[in-house]
């Protein structure tokens, strides 16, 4: 069979479309394209007009008027199927063609250009699935024999900073810090040092504490062996907001050293730290005040501590001031020392053990109401034009404290209670030991323009941090993810004191609305658990003071009340059934109470412990999520209910 050439046949170079109407044909350009086989001339056969195939430029006959109608409209339209044709053209330039119109391979340098960019594609493909992600970080990875210290951090001066993780090592525990403070409120400024006497639980180099934003002008080690100060190099690490200092010699297990640090910093403006701000007076006169808000982290924006609830210590706190100024802080004042150009030296009487958040300390122009309960010297302050509205705020906080001390059956530790009405403050109110500040919204009241719901919320309010003096204070979380051990016990007894000296507030009523409140959020998936595992950075401890945890907290407490039982249905804010007396919850928070306060803090399983003296299920409330229930069965024969975390019997 001869080879069909052009020579031959001459083919038209016009095309026949299908209506536009109609569905796109395939188009074969059999005198374009030149990979199809050649023909006969006895071969080609020619579709008729209406075929789904219409071959192009096969025979030479005239086209009729409704073809040219065809033609035009696919011209005007610009249809895209005209274009199909030229683009297999265009996509066949890398091959070469014979002469006699077939097919051929790809030329060789077509060929090895697809091959290596093949072969390089999957070589960076499986480079980066095989290599650990680690690799491509600015640490690197860390080697099985490799020691863990060569990965550690860098501090800010650029060597190696001997620690990594969030929380301070347990090797130093501190026992007392004298802190001197000497604010500018003014400039907004303060200068300061404080001395950190601490003890080693074991053998070590470093001190590792909690600083932020301090200028840092000399440190000194004094050791018990050598007695002599030795100043000693600082490192800084912000990312964790934390300082390390390598001592001199060897720390012995069990011996006592002492550091000294001196430094400067800004009073802060963020209502966090050691903070400041300036209001105007009822004579519109600018005032300046400085106060301190520590919970959670703020006690290393004042100075460098172990800014962790678990380190309890001792401070003893000296203030110097202008002389228009007060200063107060956790204990009583202990002197006064006139200084040099008008200053005034404060100092105040060692503290109890506490947590660095507890500490507080405040310097303004303030006024007070004073009176001694049982030992107890019991103060309300405020500015000095607004002093004569704390007295509800003085008669509510008496009434607390006596049936707080008899309620627990354990007297008030300090010498002094100070409730301090702060012009300006973001949080509510803040539990601090032996000073507890305030918004002035929440401890002052006129009896010509107050309400009834005002007059509720500040005895609530108050209720509250008077009971955190007891769960919080006394009784410490050891870490931040038991803060239901603060906010649960302080909420329920809010709850119940009001309940017990002011029924008048029907306070219970309340109490009822939020824990149904509570229990329609902890039926979600969303829900967490009251003491979640994993809480270590910053974000994370802040996030664990929402409304959640004061909200469920108090309703699991209020379950462990119940299902421990009640000596007294008098105890039970609400209605009690008469067929439920089991033991008395007041023993429980008692012995929680004597059971922890004094030798450190607290943790979900050492409460849980003693709460399950008296019933076992309770520590299911704390670490499960959802709202579960327990069944508590009763002395009384016959008799059993059903308590769930929400619901009273």
């Amino acid at each position: 069979m001869e080879p069909f050439t052009s020579d031959r046949l001459q083919l038209p170079r016009n095309m026949i479309e299908n209506s536009m109407f109609e569905e796109e044909p395939d188009v074969v350009d059999l005198a374009k394209e030149p990979c199809l086989h050649p023909l006969e001339p006895d071969e080609v056969e020619y579709e008729p007009r209406g075929s789904r195939l219409l071959v192009r430029g096969l025979g030479e006959h005239e086209m009729d008027e409704d073809e040219e109608d065809y033609e035009s409209s696919a011209k005007l339209l610009g249809m895209s199927f005209m274009n199909r044709s030229s683009g297999l053209r265009n996509s066949a330039t890398g091959y070469r063609q014979s002469p006699d119109g077939a097919c051929s391979v790809p030329s060789a340098r077509t060929m090895v250009v697809c091959a290596f960019v093949v072969v390089v594609a999957v070589s960076v493909i499986m480079v980066i699935y095989l290599l650990p992600r680690c690799t491509f970080t600015k640490e690197g990875c860390h080697k099985k024999n490799q020691s863990i210290e060569l990965i550690q951090p860098l501090a800010a001066n650029g060597k190696l900073f001997p620690w990594a993780q969030m929380r301070l090592p347990t090797d130093i525990v501190p026992l007392r810090y004298e802190l001197n403070l000497h604010p500018n409120l003014t400039s907004m400024t303060f200068r300061a040092s404080v001395t950190i006497s601490f003890q080693a639980l074991g053998v070590t180099w470093n001190i590792i504490l909690h600083s932020k934003g301090h200028s840092i002008s000399r440190v000194t080690f004094m050791s018990p062996v050598s007695g002599q100060e030795k100043q000693v190099e600082i490192l800084e690490y912000p990312l964790h907001e934390q300082i390390a200092i390598v001592a001199p010699e060897a720390l012995l297990a069990k011996h006592n050293y002492t550091l000294k640090i001196e430094y400067s910093a800004n009073i802060s403006s963020s209502y966090y730290g050691f903070y400041g701000f300036s209001y105007t007076d009822e004579r519109n006169e600018k005032k300046y005040f400085a106060a301190t808000q520590f919970e959670p982290l703020g006690a290393r924006y004042a100075f460098p501590c172990f800014d962790e609830p678990g380190f309890k210590a001792t401070f003893i706190i000296r203030i110097i001031r202008d002389e228009q100024y007060t200063a107060l802080s956790n204990m009583p004042k202990k002197s006064s020392v006139l200084l040099e150009d008008g200053l005034v030296q404060d100092e105040f009487f060692e503290s109890v053990k506490m947590s660095t958040y507890l500490v507080a300390f405040i310097v303004g122009e303030v006024k007070n109401l004073s009176q001694d309960i049982n030992g107890t010297l019991v103060s309300i302050y405020a500015v000095p034009e607004k002093v004569g509205q704390v007295h509800h705020a003085f008669e509510t906080t008496v009434k607390l404290l006596e049936f707080f001390q008899n309620y627990f059956e354990i007297q008030y530790p300090l010498k002094k209670l100070d409730l301090v009405a702060i012009p300006d403050f973001r949080a509510a109110a803040m539990e601090n030991w032996g000073l507890v500040t305030l918004q002035e919204e929440m401890l002052l009241y006129d009896n010509n323009t107050s309400s009834v719901a005002d007059r509720k919320l500040m005895t609530k309010i108050i209720a509250h941090e008077v009971a955190h003096q007891w769960f919080g204070n006394l009784v410490t979380m050891r870490w931040w993810n038991d803060l239901w051990l603060n906010e649960g016990f302080a909420t329920f007894m809010e709850y119940f004191s009001l309940e017990k000296i002011f029924k008048e507030l029907s306070s219970y009523e309340d109490f009822l609305d939020a824990r149904f409140k509570t229990m329609k959020r902890d039926s979600l998936n969303s829900t967490r658990l009251l003491s979640p595992p994993s809480v270590q950075t910053a974000e994370q401890i802040i996030g664990m003071f929402d409304s959640f945890y004061y909200l469920k907290a108090p309703a699991a407490v209020a379950t462990a009340r119940v299902t421990s039982g009640l000596s007294r249905h008098s105890d039970c804010p609400g209605s009690a059934r008469s067929s439920c007396t089991c033991a008395s919850f007041t023993r429980v928070t008692s012995s929680v109470c004597r059971l922890f306060m004094w030798p450190g803090s607290a943790r979900s399983s050492c409460t849980c412990a003693g709460l399950t003296r008296v019933t076992s299920s309770v520590c299911r409330l704390f670490s499960r999520p959802g709202p579960p229930c327990s069944s508590c069965a009763c002395t009384t024969p016959g008799s059993a209910i059903l308590s769930s975390i929400f619901f009273d019997p």
